[in-house]
């Protein structure tokens, strides 16, 4: 996907989270009502506008991926192509095969315009289980209990085009 005509507002800036963001990151996940567990602020990378985080989005590494996670622009600011960049920073930064799960077509609709298309829970990495090490698919696990028993319209994606490993 060419992101070339899309940039950041006056005053913004793409930067690494510190540990002053913690709180801002997860008023905005809660906010979005995303998934509020393993939100580690080292693994975030935000947007911030004069001062206030307006996106967040972070790389969670696992023992033989990352998962594109907890991505979310603040209501006010949606629609002007923060998403599109923080994603595209996000897929730019990754050093390992990534995966995402999310909620829906529109989501799907999203992603699939970075290369990432759906896959089925059994298609996710399955590697022996490492003492210490948390895997991908141990953790989609919960999803794809909701997705089976309660119908919930669970995705899981893999990006197609290459990381920088």
């Amino acid at each position: 996907m060419n992101q070339s005509n899309l940039s950041l507002p006056s005053g913004c800036v793409l930067r690494k989270a510190t540990s002053a963001d913690q709180w801002s990151i997860r008023l905005l996940v809660f906010s979005a009502k995303l998934d509020p567990t393993q939100l580690n602020w080292q693994q975030f990378w935000v947007i911030e506008c004069d001062k206030n985080l307006i996106a967040c989005g972070q790389l969670r590494n696992f023992s033989e991926a990352q998962e594109l996670g907890s991505l979310v622009v603040a209501s006010a600011w949606r629609g002007g192509g923060l998403g599109t960049l923080l994603t595209q920073h996000l897929i730019n930064t990754a050093t390992q095969p990534l995966y995402l799960e999310c909620l829906g077509q529109r989501l799907v609709q999203f992603y699939s315009r970075f290369d990432f298309v759906p896959i089925s829970f059994e298609d996710l990495p399955q590697f022996p289980k490492t003492i210490g090490l948390s895997t991908l698919k141990r953790k989609f696990r919960f999803s794809q209990l909701a997705k089976r028993l309660l119908k919930v319209p669970v995705v899981f994606m893999k990006y197609q085009g290459q990381t920088n490993s």
